[in-house]
């Protein structure tokens, strides 16, 4: 989940959309400005491609969480 700075959301977007990992990116209302959706293959991944989120100057945070089938 990420936060942006206000007014910022589409040029976040446009480069959340390039970020190799990102499998789906939605904008939402609330708290939260998108829910990235990240498809890699190991937990080191999915730091590197936050970290690369976090690089974003436009970001005011972010909040990960790791999903699980059941």
């Amino acid at each position: 989940m990420i936060t942006v700075i206000p007014g910022e959301e589409r040029a976040v977007y446009n480069e959340l959309t390039k970020i190799p990992g990102i499998r789906e990116v939605f904008h939402v209302f609330g708290e939260y400005d998108f829910i990235a959706i990240i498809d890699v293959g190991s937990l080191s991944e999915v730091n590197k491609t936050v970290d690369t989120i976090r690089e974003n100057e436009m970001v005011t945070s972010t909040k990960t969480i790791i999903g699980a089938e059941l």
